[in-house]
């Protein structure tokens, strides 16, 4: 069995985004996340991917305090996510630390703010993921 890690935010993460560019975030986070695991799976290819979603409505990730609590919850997810993933208790123990690290890299990713990617690099001792630039029209 696998699992998955989603970020959807059902308030706006920022106040200039409007309610379909959340949504267009939030199905492009779930598509790359469903992507990623499928590279660390050791399950079954016909195997349907179970999801985690993680709600941060209540967080501002963009400051220190919200990406400290989002980070959290995200790492509590990961563990879910990784223990789902391998039938045994040694396969699991022997992939956690690659497992977890890749499946909160590519979380922060998505939820895309710099505050955020920097916990995760302090945590890991690694150069922050790449936040993505937002496009702006002309």
């Amino acid at each position: 069995m696998t699992e998955q890690i989603q970020g959807s935010k059902e308030t706006t993460l920022n106040t200039i985004m409007s309610k379909p560019v959340r949504t267009v975030i939030a199905g492009a986070l779930l598509g790359a996340l469903a992507l990623s695991f499928a590279t660390v799976s050791s399950a079954d290819d016909s195997t349907p991917v179970p999801q985690v979603k993680v709600k941060y409505a209540d967080l501002d990730p963009s400051t220190s305090q919200g990406a400290d609590a989002l980070y959290v919850r995200i790492h509590h997810a990961a563990e879910n996510v990784c223990w789902r993933m391998y039938d045994s208790i040694e396969v699991y123990k022997a992939n956690k630390d690659a497992c977890m690290k890749k499946a909160i890299a590519d979380a922060v990713t998505k939820v895309n703010q710099p505050s955020l990617s920097a916990v995760f690099a302090s945590k890991y001792g690694v150069s922050a993921p790449v936040v993505l630039a937002s496009a702006t029209t002309r």
